[in-house]
């Protein structure tokens, strides 16, 4: 019998473990070893011996200087630990839009026995290994550890910098989202960024420049797609693999799919202004995204949170072509408040994120947008990116 080893005790390990009977858990936020309700094990990782254990298996955030798997002989990540039983599979990847464009290819290819998971809902160990598609949104960190399996339709949307601090460099990141190519086969399809066009794979490469390169070649007819801006990639991307299986394109189904909040989610406040919530842009290629679709209008944008040690120059330099005031917030405000000074961009240090819309709902006028496109992660004051919505939306909601 293999001694297995998961490490990390959460929603992705908790669900193999479903399929492995005596595996043990090691966490690093276990202080004293103890026993969950299913009768497995679960220690702190100071415990763990790469003598005692054929096989480890980790959450897909662990990063790779973490000390379990620094001592790890024989890790394997949970796309490889299920490939024997993995069905046909859509891997989904990229900076942005990843989501929804899994959320869209599902709503599309439903009726023909697929399923979503990865990185969203469910996980693998959950999933039906006799559905006929697993659609798997995949992040950067999966596609680290991978090393056996990979999709016969890999779907890559644009890469831009994030998760720097846990790879290591821009040219770590990219190569983790490029990995699956090296080891797709003849007759299995890519459609990746035309940067990326002299990436080495067997598969067969569609590359896109826009919109217009993905329309074109799949001969989709834009006027008929509701959706707009960064939601019409997404849009295109989930009706070219349909095109791609069942040779059809679905304008009245794809219209169909109702977009999740916290994603350019617009409300009006008593005053009849308009305020977006747009937490889920957790990098500067999101919120440029939504900058670009307000771009005609004054912006009070808020800014700031955990920018996971990104270079934001970027980001500022888009700012100076647009009318704008930051307000900056979280971990990284004074960071934020440098560069405003450096690129004379006009801006507020705010204590919070309620501070900010006080500061932001004295100055509204009303044909002016106020923005939440914090350019970070949430988890240097919340739980989430979708608390951190929640609670903006609950202040616009209460101002008289």
């Amino acid at each position: 019998m293999k001694r297995i080893s998961l490490f990390g005790y959460g929603t992705t390990t908790k669900a193999i473990a479903k399929h492995i009977p005596h595996a043990i858990f090691y966490d690093d936020k276990c202080n004293k070893p103890f026993k969950d309700e299913n009768g497995f094990s679960i220690k702190p990782s100071s415990e763990f011996n790469p003598n005692y254990s054929d096989l480890e298996i980790p959450s897909p955030g662990i990063p790779p200087n973490n000390r379990l798997i620094l001592k790890a002989k024989n890790l394997m990540s949970e796309y490889d630990y299920f490939s024997d039983s993995m069905p046909m599979s859509i891997w989904i990847s990229g900076t942005n839009g990843k989501t929804t464009t899994t959320q869209m290819m599902q709503h599309l290819l439903k009726d023909n026995g697929s399923v979503e998971g990865g990185n969203i809902g469910t996980p693998l160990g959950e999933l039906n290994p006799h559905a006929n598609i697993w659609i798997l949104e995949t992040s950067s960190f999966t596609m680290h550890y991978t090393n056996i399996t990979s999709p016969n339709i890999y779907i890559l949307l644009p890469i831009n910098p994030d998760h720097l601090s846990w790879h290591g460099s821009m040219q770590e990141y990219e190569e983790s989202k490029l990995k699956p190519l090296k080891s797709m086969k003849e007759g299995e399809v890519a459609i990746i960024p035309h940067k990326y066009k002299d990436t080495k794979t067997n598969a067969h490469i569609i590359t896109y420049k826009d919109e217009h390169d993905l329309a074109k070649h799949f001969n989709i007819n834009t006027t008929k797609v509701k959706f707009k801006g960064a939601f019409l990639a997404d849009a295109l991307l989930a009706m070219a693999c349909e095109k791609i299986l069942f040779d059809k394109i679905d304008y009245e189904k794809i219209n169909s799919f109702t977009l999740d909040p916290h994603r350019q989610e617009e409300l009006k406040d008593s005053k009849n202004r308009l305020w977006v919530n747009d937490t889920k842009a957790t990098n500067i290629d999101a919120t440029i995204a939504a900058l670009k679709r307000y771009k005609d209008s004054s912006i009070h944008l808020i800014l700031g949170g955990d920018d996971k040690g990104v270079e934001l120059d970027e980001l500022f330099e888009f700012l100076l072509t647009c009318k704008i005031k930051i307000y900056n917030i979280g971990s990284n405000k004074e960071k934020l408040s440098k560069l405003a000074k450096k690129y004379k961009i006009e801006f507020e240090l705010c204590q919070n994120l309620n501070n900010a819309i006080k500061k932001i709902d004295k100055n509204l006028l009303q044909n002016e947008i106020a923005l939440l496109s914090p350019a970070a992660s949430s988890l240097d004051e919340f739980s989430s990116y979708a608390q951190r919505g929640d609670e903006f939306k609950e202040a616009i909601l209460n101002i008289s």
